[in-house]
């Protein structure tokens, strides 16, 4: 929703430069979404990316660590 708001800035046509900052406070659930949502972007683009099985991050991943992505 909030990379959609961001976006949403750019296409109405915003000719000026937008800045987004997220304040996260240490310890709370919304760090750990926000975790999850980056090890989530990290996962995408190293699968869309152009580099060789071996070399993914998903295949790096342990299976510990492919469950906790689909458990919060």
């Amino acid at each position: 929703v909030e990379d959609q708001a961001s976006d949403r800035a750019h296409r109405i046509g915003q000719s000026k430069t937008v800045e987004v900052i997220k304040l996260l406070c240490q310890g709370t659930i919304e760090e750990k979404i926000f975790a999850i949502q980056e090890k989530k972007r990290e996962m995408i683009n190293n699968v869309i990316g152009d580099e060789t099985i071996e070399e993914s991050f998903i295949s790096q991943m342990t299976p510990d660590e492919i469950k906790a992505l689909f458990t919060a």
